[in-house]
């Protein structure tokens, strides 16, 4: 069901922090391959006093549960597939301006862009076969290693038996996000519709 709402009460402000934010770290991730400290730590800690101020105790407490639900996933990609440190900071600063409710709506439309833009970087690249190969035999040795109580190591750890075959795919994740918290905010409604679950 689609019900027009006030943007007002959409919290413009805290969307268009996020969405600024995730676009600077897009462009600075396409250009450098990473995302700053600079932008994630003052983002973070600008969305905990944000909430304190309109929460108390409370909202910041959601605020930083928050944090914790968006950064979560990202943290184990870092630890076991060797991705970016920076994209799971970022994340985290996002659920500090967005509470848990929102962090929701941004966590499944950021994973859907990251899952679109790696199938179109694949496909542009004519290797789509190689990386779906890739993704099935990590979940196969995630599972192995799960059911047999053995303890996988982090990609940086990993020798060379261990280690995925090279020229994996580099796909610069700031761009999923902001695409995913730009999807994010229309489907809440930042520009006056929102979609009830």
């Amino acid at each position: 069901m689609i019900l027009v709402s006030s943007i007002a009460d959409e919290g413009i402000f805290q969307w268009g922090v996020v969405i600024g934010a995730s676009l600077v770290a897009a462009f600075g991730d396409i250009k450098t391959q990473r995302v700053p400290n600079a932008l994630t730590f003052p983002l973070a800690a600008a969305g905990l006093i944000w909430a304190a101020w309109r929460g108390g105790v409370a909202g910041a407490a959601e605020a930083t549960g928050a944090c914790v639900l968006l950064a979560l996933p990202y943290v184990f990609l870092f630890i076991f597939a060797g991705g970016g440190a920076g994209d799971a900071k970022l994340m985290g600063a996002i659920g500090t301006w967005l509470g848990l409710k929102q962090s929701v709506l941004v966590l499944f439309c950021v994973a859907i862009a990251g899952i679109v833009l790696a199938i179109a970087r694949a496909i542009s690249q004519r290797r789509l076969k190689f990386v779906l190969t890739s993704v099935l035999i990590s979940i196969y040795t995630f599972l192995i290693c799960v059911a047999g109580g053995r303890r996988l190591k982090p990609a940086h750890e990993r020798t060379d038996e261990t280690a995925p075959q090279s020229g994996g795919l580099n796909v610069p994740y700031g761009v999923a996000i902001a695409l995913g918290v730009c999807a994010a905010a229309a489907v809440k409604g930042l520009w006056g519709v929102e979609w009830l679950w």
